[in-house]
């Protein structure tokens, strides 16, 4: 098949998005298919273009047998409300034309969590009259919403019309879970034509390994600490306040042989590393953005990993994909969320769950696997085994894979 791929965010960028659609995408190429990916030119999360690029209208690249095809938009931060619309909606317009000019793929598929996005991929398979697929990574607009980044008024009111079209006018729905399945389904999408191809994570990069004494010495970490690492981005939605507040009721407690590696970047850092630097919290450790490669070895120096999201029922329906590649490494996971990631948690006993926000459980938590070295390695060995089995990216390729011969097969022989 050649596949037209449509999304705001690819490699180099590291976060979720950008490494599902690289998973994917190359893990297609390798079958024997022909995978062209329409994106912007790489800036997340800080809205710097990354170096050796510029924010051309139109550039092609060829990426691990993937071409590349970027176009301009309005580069900004991922924060604030007015710059990053712009950006969604100059993706839209450069996304559409891009995708039109292109010669017509056997299908077209456009990714969230931004709808613009989806809304450029269903013109562009209209126009090519090829079938299209609408990937839901996240419930946008509710996400918005749910982190306080706007309030219910007369914009999230349009950009609810603007989701329920969608989802009206596009014939095959892909979400990351089921718990997305059941929340589309409860807006009315018919249940028949959703799938789930669910978060995973790359077996060649994301596998145990012993760890490197110099990763901790190079971040001042003292190499009899336990570590618990957050791997992703730190924002709203993440909500890592409450590793401050865990933080400094260890220290209160004496417990100067715990870290916090918090690897990544997004809106909130700055404001927490200050706020950690104020209270005196020493021992959080803040990497800023890590090139995706050598996370791995930065989980590799942690003795256990932290999945949290805030409190809000639209985060019930989350599977994270730093969920999976936690347990890639064989590290017991700290999980603070409700719902389907903690059904999943329990399912495959691969750590412990707290509620979120809440800095007592998380200490707690950490107290447990702390002095229970055992636990942490059968924890670890239990998230291993169950994503090898179910969420290596090569499995769900080829499952995504059945998905779409079927709509192209549909589509042709209409």
């Amino acid at each position: 098949m050649k596949i037209l791929f449509l999304s705001h965010n690819f490699s180099p960028e590291n976060n979720a998005l950008a490494v599902r659609v690289h998973g994917l995408a190359s893990a297609w190429v390798k079958a024997g298919h022909q995978v062209t990916v329409v994106t912007d030119v790489p800036n997340m999360p800080a809205g710097v273009v990354y170096q050796g690029y510029r924010n051309r209208l139109y550039q092609r690249q060829r990426l691990d047998g993937i071409e590349v095809v970027r176009v301009w938009t309005y580069v900004t931060a991922n924060k604030g409300t007015v710059k990053r619309s712009l950006s969604f909606v100059s993706y839209l317009a450069t996304a559409t034309v891009a995708g039109l000019l292109l010669r017509p793929a056997d299908v077209v598929i456009a990714t969230s969590p931004q709808l613009f996005t989806g809304w450029a991929g269903l013109a562009v398979a209209r126009a090519h009259r090829r079938p299209y697929v609408l990937e839901i990574r996240d419930l946008w607009p509710e996400s918005i919403t749910a982190v306080g980044a706007l309030r219910n008024g007369p914009v999230i009111r349009a950009l609810e019309r603007a989701q329920r079209r969608l989802y009206r006018w596009s014939p095959t729905i892909v979400t990351v879970g089921a718990g997305y399945r059941e929340r589309l389904v409860e807006q009315g999408v018919p249940e028949e034509k959703i799938a789930v191809v669910a978060n995973g994570f790359d077996k060649a990069l994301f596998h145990p390994r012993e760890a490197d004494p110099d990763v901790r010495r190079r971040w001042g970490i003292p190499a009899g600490d336990f570590v618990c690492g957050y791997a992703g981005t730190i924002g709203m939605a993440a909500q890592l306040g409450i590793v401050l507040r865990a933080a400094k009721l260890l220290q209160e407690k004496g417990r100067a042989d715990v870290t916090f590696l918090l690897i990544g970047d997004g809106a909130e850092r700055e404001q927490l590393a200050a706020a950690a630097r104020a209270q005196g919290l020493h021992k959080i450790v803040f990497t800023g953005l890590q090139p995706h490669l050598q996370i791995p070895e930065l989980l590799a120096a942690c003795d256990a990993c932290l999945a949290h999201f805030r409190q809000d029922k639209l985060f019930t329906t989350t599977l994270p994909a730093k969920f999976f590649e936690n347990a890639a490494m064989a590290k017991p996971i700290i999980l603070g969320f409700r719902g389907h990631a903690q059904q999943l948690l329990q399912k495959a006993d691969c750590g412990l769950a707290i509620e979120p926000d809440n800095e007592q459980e998380l200490v707690s938590a950490i107290e447990t696997l702390s002095a229970d070295p055992d636990l942490c390695r059968r924890l670890g060995q239990n998230g291993l085994a169950y994503v090898l089995d179910r969420h290596e990216h090569g499995k769900l390729a080829a499952d995504y894979e059945q998905i779409l011969e079927r709509v192209v097969a549909v589509h042709r022989g209409s």
